[in-house]
């Protein structure tokens, strides 16, 4: 099966199967970038890849893993998915800078300096005080633009946000969330953020989570192609993309795990109340892989050209992809 639009979810975390690689497949989604750790330290995270390299062996007609921007060309000739690792936290590196040089060897593509709490590099998005980039963490960040591993910042507050967008030599992403105009949730981005971020190359990637969504599980298409629209004329086009976020199939249970790792003794939802804690249906219009085609009659009914629609639901990605993935020029000079 080869399809000719080019499709690329830059974020999700489900509960991997057959099922999920297969539906990747039959929507034509030539990319996705995978959530390996959460709060894994180095030797917890490798053993996620070992899982991955079983499912890759196991499907080899619907997965394979991802290193370089020519593999979704690949994956899209062929008709399969490649999949690029990406770490929520910083924790597989643990306290250790040559860490990001051998995950960057076993395939880590992305890495958030936080995930919602203050980390050993930057803050999360639900401390009360934000101290920006920390002395690691503006090593961390130099090391990540030698190697060719993303600075993610989607669940990293203001402060440090706008730092690592100023200290990072190459462009960063922000994989996974939305405009907070649109939106008012925690994690989700200022003006300040999205312009400082676009106007440096950077990528923001539109997240599909209900509790990013306005309105949540009843948010329409409509709203959330015109929040991309508007989010287009004011940081242009090209540098917007998806990052569902779409968890599938996961119990309620790994909730507890996302958020609270094992920092807590008590359940600490940070965003919402526990009763917001757990799995939200999706929108009836983006329930799994196969529904990215709503996503692009939706952005043409909101007046994206073609080329535009292109660039959002895949193109943009790639070609970050692209400038993102390999040694720095200083690196390799």
């Amino acid at each position: 099966m080869t399809h000719s639009a080019l499709i690329i979810d830059n974020l999700q975390y489900a509960n991997w199967s057959e099922k999920i690689f297969q539906q990747m497949v039959e929507g034509g989604v030539s990319a996705v970038h995978v959530t390996i750790a959460y709060h894994e330290q180095f030797r917890e995270t490798v053993l996620n890849m070992e899982a991955w390299n079983r499912w890759f062996e196991t499907y080899p007609d619907l997965i394979f893993q991802g290193f370089t921007a020519d593999d979704v060309h690949r994956a899209q000739n062929e008709g399969r998915t490649a999949i690029f690792f990406g770490f929520q936290n910083p924790s597989p590196m643990e306290d250790d800078i040559g860490l990001i040089e051998i995950l960057h060897r076993l395939g880590g593509r992305f890495m958030q300096l936080s995930y919602n709490n203050q980390s050993f590099l930057a803050t999360g998005c639900y401390e009360d005080e934000d101290p920006g980039i920390t002395r690691f963490g503006k090593q961390a960040i130099a090391e990540m633009n030698r190697v060719g591993m993303v600075v993610d910042m989607s669940h990293s507050a203001e402060r440090s946000t706008l730092e690592a967008i100023e200290i990072s030599s190459r462009p960063i992403a922000i994989t996974h969330a939305n405009p907070h105009v649109w939106h008012p949730a925690l994690r989700n981005k200022s003006h300040a953020v999205l312009s400082a971020l676009t106007k440096a190359g950077g990528m923001l990637g539109f997240s599909l989570y209900p509790h990013h969504l306005k309105d949540g599980t009843d948010c329409t298409l409509d709203s959330f192609c015109q929040a991309i629209a508007d989010a287009a004329a004011s940081y242009g086009a090209q540098h917007l993309g998806i990052g569902s976020d779409l968890c599938q199939d996961h119990p309620d249970s790994v909730v507890e795990w996302m958020r609270n790792g094992r920092w807590s003794k008590v359940l600490d939802y940070g965003e919402g109340s526990a009763g917001n804690a757990g799995f939200p249906p999706q929108p009836d219009w983006f329930v799994d892989n196969r529904d990215f085609g709503n996503i692009s009659e939706g952005l043409e009914k909101v007046g994206f050209d073609q080329a535009e629609i292109n660039g959002i639901m895949g193109r943009n990605w790639l070609n970050f992809y692209e400038t993102s993935f390999g040694a720095s020029a200083a690196a390799t000079g």
